[in-house]
């Protein structure tokens, strides 16, 4: 007598490496054998994610090791003044400088996998009977790890772009609560024209310049992706380029150095402004104004048995956090 939602599969099956027996209740087994015989393999679609890509936004510092708990930061200030000076010279006024010091801490985090004997075995007769399956990770291990690795990217990239305003309780790139921030001139990109766009870019990019009175130049520029394709494809006036091939070639940061001006989209973006407004920010990306900390790279710990059929591959990082040296090398523009 034949269990329910059990189909037993007799020695024909067996001779393809199928188990006798295929367990309807089992995921994994319905997914992995249950494919109609006419039918091949194409390949493996695996689920798209947005680029994670922190260290093309800020500079990384990578100093230390996993083990380091944190970091002292030094800045300092030139104090004093020239006077006009008696015939001895006896009053000659001195200069000096002022120190500060500061702490970044490190956290250790992680993200791991695990393997069981079952769904390895599993994962094999798979791969034998549709070859397709392999693309993503010849094994099940590879992608586990990939897996781990991205989520890994991830944890990182969100706390360059937000920190982490609940637990560690620090900020990030678009949070700032002491970099400038004001509304863009016309704001409304929806509706606003091509004159007044490239004004709005134009005021953030020039809050740099003046607010650090000439000492930083902004030379990157991150845009909510949903304006950014609004200033790809609008043209302006009496000319055959977009706003973003003008604006890159029309700036302070390029007339002065003549280089191009980074422009970058942000999902992060839409919604970052007051109000939940878009935000454009433009900033001077320069080691000296600020870093992200990341003394401790991801890395996999060796493999170790939990149980006679169950391994585990734990993951582990070090992470700092987001320090903005000098606010004023940034700029927020709101309501874009």
């Amino acid at each position: 007598m034949y269990a329910p939602n059990i189909i037993h599969l007799g020695d024909a099956a067996r001779s393809f490496g199928v188990p006798p027996t295929l367990d309807l209740h089992d995921a994994q087994q319905t997914v992995g054998f249950a494919q109609p015989a006419l039918y091949r393999t194409h390949k493996f679609i695996g689920q798209k994610y947005p680029s994670f890509d922190y260290a093309g936004l800020v500079p990384v510092n990578t100093d230390g090791d996993m083990w380091d708990v944190g970091t002292l930061v030094y800045s300092g200030d030139v104090a004093g003044k020239a006077e006009y000076l008696g015939g001895k010279a006896f009053d000659v006024p001195n200069a000096s400088i002022n120190f500060n010091q500061g702490v970044t801490q490190f956290h250790l985090a992680g993200v791991g996998y695990e393997l069981s004997r079952r769904e390895v075995e599993r994962f094999a007769r798979m791969v034998a009977q549709n070859p397709g399956v392999t693309e993503g990770g010849s094994n099940l291990a590879e992608r586990k790890a990939s897996a781990a690795r991205m989520v890994a990217e991830k944890f990182i990239y969100d706390r360059v772009i937000r920190g982490d305003t609940g637990e560690k309780n620090f900020l990030g790139m678009i949070n700032q609560t002491v970099v400038p921030t004001a509304n863009a001139p016309t704001g409304n990109w929806a509706t606003a024209t091509a004159d007044q766009m490239s004004a709005d870019v134009d005021a953030a990019l020039t809050d740099v310049f003046v607010n650090t009175r000439e000492t930083a130049t902004a030379n990157s520029l991150l845009i909510p992706t949903s304006k950014f394709l609004i200033a790809n494809r609008t043209r302006m006036p009496n000319t055959d380029q977009s706003i973003l091939k003008y604006i890159t070639e029309n700036n302070a940061y390029t007339a002065i150095t003549k280089q191009p001006l980074d422009i970058r989209p942000s999902r992060e973006l839409e919604t970052a402004g007051t109000g939940g407004t878009g935000r454009i920010v433009a900033y001077e990306k320069n080691p000296d104004n600020m870093e992200f900390f990341l003394p401790g790279m991801f890395e996999f710990m060796p493999l170790f048995p939990t149980s006679s059929m169950t391994w585990r591959v734990d993951g582990v990082m070090n992470v700092g956090q987001f320090e903005l040296y000098r606010p004023k090398t940034m700029s927020y523009r709101d309501n874009i």
